[in-house]
């Protein structure tokens, strides 16, 4: 059989790639919000008694879904420091409205509570310098793992046979991503001793303003990373009140805009892919307590369809997610405001 000319061989690759794209595209608008599941939450505190420690949790989950919709795959997300489970809404919301259940835990000693009384930031930083905030919060998301296992079992639990515990996902932002990357594997010598193992029930995270520590400049302190890992930040991505001087460094960094790369580089045995909002700060990810920025919006829709495509394709294992993610959809999608990339893990 003849070879084709080049010119025929470029226009058969270009109607290929086309037809891959068209393929991976239809019937998978992810600019569109929300999903197709209308959305329910539920309200629940949990007891670890091996800790003596309550782990508040908000739930959204799709609603009226149907039994052979179900089971749906699970996200636990973990706030940064000051938040709760109350925030970070509009991630919890669409993620359900696509077909997941997102478990918003609340970590004692680093939640709103610091806020409350006077000095609010200085509250906040002495919170992230306690080894304990630190150690907890990995702690909590096994901890909440269990309880769902648990919960799953039990015909009265109002989910029961609706959270898929094979494929679990977890995200979190700023201390939130401390405590994923931890929960993936990431080694902070903050934790000492008692860093948690990865738990191995998670298959893939989203890590939004990684914060920087002395020791995660090194492809050593990211060698046990073996899940997909999609990493959000900015390029004004720096901690509020970073420059606000204290006795001791916070655990969760003062980090500086391009320090929020560094686990994305070092990052050699699974897949990592980086969004990076142009203009983007810390706080697009999680709402700002004054007027919102103009661009707000425009970013927080890049996270929704970038994050719900990662998911899609890391644990629903659709090809098409994958392939408009790393194909060129989301960098289309993108436009001016930012920059995608992927990096393939070692051969």
């Amino acid at each position: 059989m003849k070879s084709l000319p080049p010119m025929r061989r470029f226009h058969c690759l270009a109607l290929a790639t086309l037809f891959l794209f068209n393929r991976a595209s239809a019937g998978t608008d992810y600019t569109a919000q929300p999903g197709k599941y209308a959305v329910g939450s539920l309200l629940l505190t949990w007891h670890d008694g091996v800790r003596n420690r309550d782990v508040p949790v908000k739930i959204y989950f799709p609603k009226d879904a149907g039994k052979d919709a179900a089971p749906f795959p699970l996200i636990i997300f973990s706030h940064g420091l000051g938040g709760s489970r109350e925030g970070y809404a509009y991630l919890g919301e669409h993620w359900a409205s696509c077909g997941y259940v997102s478990a918003h835990l609340q970590h004692l000693g680093s939640d709103s509570e610091v806020l409350r009384g006077l000095r609010p930031l200085k509250k906040m930083r002495e919170a992230a310098t306690v080894p304990a905030n630190a150690i907890n919060r990995p702690l909590d998301v096994s901890f909440a793992l269990d309880r769902l296992t648990a919960l799953e079992a039990d015909p009265s639990f109002p989910l029961h046979g609706q959270v898929d515990l094979n494929r679990v996902g977890l995200a979190g932002h700023s201390f939130g991503a401390f405590t994923t990357m931890a929960v993936a594997g990431a080694r902070y010598l903050t934790l000492g001793n008692d860093a948690p193992r990865p738990d191995p029930r998670v298959k893939a995270a989203v890590a939004m303003s990684t914060p920087n520590t002395k020791d995660n400049d090194t492809d050593a302190a990211f060698d046990a990373i073996r899940i997909p890992i999609f990493h959000l930040t900015g390029t004004k991505d720096e901690l509020p009140g970073r420059r606000l001087k204290g006795d001791s460094d916070p655990i969760v960094g003062d980090t500086t805009a391009a320090e929020r790369l560094r686990p994305f580089r070092h990052t050699r045995h699974a897949p990592a892919y980086l969004l990076v909002l142009e203009g983007g700060d810390h706080m697009v990810f999680s709402g700002r307590l004054g007027p919102a920025r103009s661009t707000d919006r425009e970013f927080q829709t890049r996270v929704l369809s970038g994050s719900t495509a990662f998911w899609d394709a890391w644990l629903k294992g659709d090809p098409a997610a994958r392939q408009w993610l790393e194909g060129g959809g989301f960098t289309a999608a993108l436009g001016h405001l930012g920059t995608f990339e992927l990096n393939h893990p070692e051969k």
